[in-house]
């Protein structure tokens, strides 16, 4: 079977190729990819080339498949998984395999699965550990998020305070605590709001800073302050980098968790300088600079028993809780998706992604399409029927993707 795919070579050499997949194992699967969001990683990986920990020494020679982030069917299943897996069903991928503490992952280091492409062989070791996931939901776009949810919640879990005085870490946010997310109006940050609103263990006052007002004023838009407080969360939009104002916010007392999305040293910096005793500082955004450093108050570590620590990822169990609250309705990561593009735009986007404003950039794999920010769909409607119709169905959605317009925007594109 052919498949067409993006295929890393190298630092940013991306190649859209089409080329022949293998016949598949008794222990492999072949699918069908529908959908793929891009991350920022994937950008760090086509910078840095074989210098990224994911990415083999031997990339130019064996390419690998770039995109981590999708949902699609299963098309034929290998005799080994035949009790558990089944044609038609759909799937999400947990590409933090950790196989034998291997840093191998789909998107990354495999030669024949990745989410920029049309069709891939899913490899025994994604099944052996558990990282082929069921989906059930009415949108393949929403299965392509469960991934970046899952990093959110693994942040909030991987968190971590002491229990007086003792050795023994509590894991988790402090629940009913001051939490901050620092540069969190972003496509992640707006997911961070999302969870720490809806889930189990939630903070008491939750504070998300951003320089940007329109993107302080579209997270206000989508989740208001009256509705966290309906989920017994004090939200605050705050337009600042002034750790004064932060610390008054607490009464003085400062924040007990800190997830940092920018990898900014001075946001960092902000983040250390808020922190209450016993507070967590968790950097989320990883860098691509691999010199990036920042200063830390280590009379603070040592005395008030500050600590700082990162994640990068969800676990599987994380990628089943993402998928549950979204099957439940409790969870809408829709709010990340600020464009749509096809396969033929994947190189241009990921080379260029710290470029491109707006939150997450959602790809179909099957469909030829220049990446479009959906603000952009009113306009071109005026003279494309096609973005004329998405332009409705967002508009009644509250400007955002959802399961309707994918639906009907796989079905426009097939008709072409």
């Amino acid at each position: 079977m052919k498949t067409r795919a993006v295929r890393l070579y190298g630092k940013n050499d991306l190649r859209l190729e089409e080329f022949e997949l293998p016949p598949i194992g008794e222990d492999e699967i072949l699918a069908r990819v529908v959908s793929d969001s891009i991350c920022m990683s994937s950008y760090k990986a086509a910078t840095l080339g074989a210098e990224h920990k994911r990415v083999p020494d031997d990339v130019a020679d064996n390419p690998t498949i770039t995109g981590h982030e999708f949902c699609g069917e299963l098309i034929e299943v290998g005799a080994k998984w035949k009790d558990q897996y089944s044609p038609g069903s759909k799937f999400a991928i947990q590409p933090a395999l950790n196989y034998k503490g291997s840093l191998d992952a789909p998107g990354y280091s495999y030669k024949y699965i990745g989410g920029s492409a049309t069709d891939v062989v899913i490899p025994n070791e994604v099944m052996e550990m558990g990282c082929l996931l069921p989906y059930s939901g009415d949108a393949f776009f929403l299965g392509s998020l469960t991934e970046p949810m899952s990093c959110i919640v693994g942040a909030f879990h991987a968190s971590y305070h002491t229990t007086g005085g003792s050795y023994v870490h509590e894991m988790g946010i402090t629940e009913g605590g001051n939490m901050a997310l620092l540069a969190g109006a972003g496509p992640m940050g707006l997911g961070a709001v999302d969870y720490a609103v809806h889930c189990d263990r939630k903070p008491g006052l939750l504070v998300v800073t951003d320089i940007d007002a329109g993107r302080l004023a579209r997270a206000a838009a989508i989740i208001p302050p009256e509705t966290a407080l309906r989920e017994g969360v004090k939200l605050v939009y705050a337009n600042t980098v002034d750790s004064a104002e932060l610390m008054a916010l607490t009464g003085g007392k400062g924040y007990n968790d800190a997830l940092v999305f920018a990898p900014v040293a001075a946001v960092v910096e902000l983040a250390d300088e808020i922190l209450a005793r016993d507070g967590c500082l968790n950097f989320f955004a990883g860098p691509a600079d691999l010199n990036f450093r920042a200063r830390l108050n280590f009379f603070d570590i040592h005395y008030d028993s500050t600590h700082v620590m990162g994640t990068t990822g969800g676990n599987t169990d994380d990628m089943r809780e993402s998928i549950t609250m979204m099957e439940r309705g409790l969870i809408n990561p829709s709010m990340m998706i600020t464009h749509v593009g096809g396969l033929d735009s994947v190189i241009d986007t990921i080379l260029n992604l710290p470029n491109i404003p707006g939150g997450k950039k959602l790809i179909y794999t099957h469909i030829s399409m220049p990446l479009t920010p959906i603000s952009d769909f009113e306009s071109l409607g005026k003279t494309d029927p096609v973005f004329a119709r998405l332009s409705e169905i967002v508009g009644a959605n509250k400007g955002l993707w959802c399961a309707e317009a994918e639906k009907f925007l796989l079905q426009a594109k097939r008709g072409e």
